[in-house]
């Protein structure tokens, strides 16, 4: 559940909801540019929002498990067609929510609008963040925000450094970055060469967080903001 968002309220936005949808992995829940009638609140499995570059290369901006609201930027919208990409990276299930529902729910109950607003401003200043790194910093400067970002939502301090205790591929990592998996081979040896990271089979152990926050000039966000959810 959202951290703005109480209980109550969010018992609140599933109530509001018309259907439940089954999603298979790797199936569009809805893509950029499609008309945007709804939007979902996610009951199971995992979503990656991305949007794709002029490039065709895909742009990763978040990852949605259980309880995290998608879909959401069309309410109020004279546009009307989804800016991003939902992508299910396994089997899972959301609840449509009609967006006619929900604004007239924002407009009638002042406490469930607010606590609404707080989160929709949250999503957007995680996006403006990661948008920020990559048009100031480039692809390297990406890749080292989305390291920052994954330590703080799933580093686990070890006496070896802050291991990211979660599978991730080097293609995974470039979807991040907007940027090619040979890019990031080479932008992680070079880490590697340097002693800032390390790996443990899968995993990647970041010996100086300092390091990488340096080189994007790090602005010190709370780690409610800075991460890749």
């Amino acid at each position: 559940m959202s951290q703005f968002i109480s209980k109550k309220n969010f018992e609140q936005l599933k109530k509001l909801a018309y259907k439940t949808i089954k999603v298979k992995k790797g199936m569009f829940l809805f893509q950029e540019g499609q008309i945007g009638e709804n939007f979902f609140v996610v009951l199971s499995g995992k979503f990656q929002i991305s949007k794709f570059s002029g490039d065709g290369k895909e742009l990763c901006l978040r990852l949605c498990g259980p309880s995290a609201v998608i879909g959401e930027l069309m309410i109020f919208s004279d546009n009307g067609r989804y800016l991003f990409n939902g992508r299910a990276l396994e089997d899972s299930e959301v609840l449509a929510i009609k967006n006619e529902d929900i604004e007239k729910e924002l407009l009638a109950n002042s406490e469930f609008a607010v606590e609404f607003l707080k989160m929709m401003t949250d999503h957007f200043r995680k996006q403006h963040t990661k948008f920020r790194d990559l048009v100031l910093y480039g692809k390297k400067g990406a890749l080292y925000s989305t390291l920052i970002r994954m330590a703080n939502s799933y580093g686990v301090q070890t006496s070896d450094g802050i291991l990211l205790d979660v599978p991730i591929t080097h293609q995974d990592l470039a979807n991040f970055s907007s940027t090619s998996r040979e890019s990031v081979n080479r932008e992680l040896n070079t880490l590697k060469s340097k002693g800032i990271i390390s790996f443990k089979g899968r995993k990647i152990i970041i010996h100086s967080l300092d390091y990488l926050k340096k080189q994007i000039n790090c602005e010190g966000c709370p780690t409610s903001y800075c991460n890749i959810e």
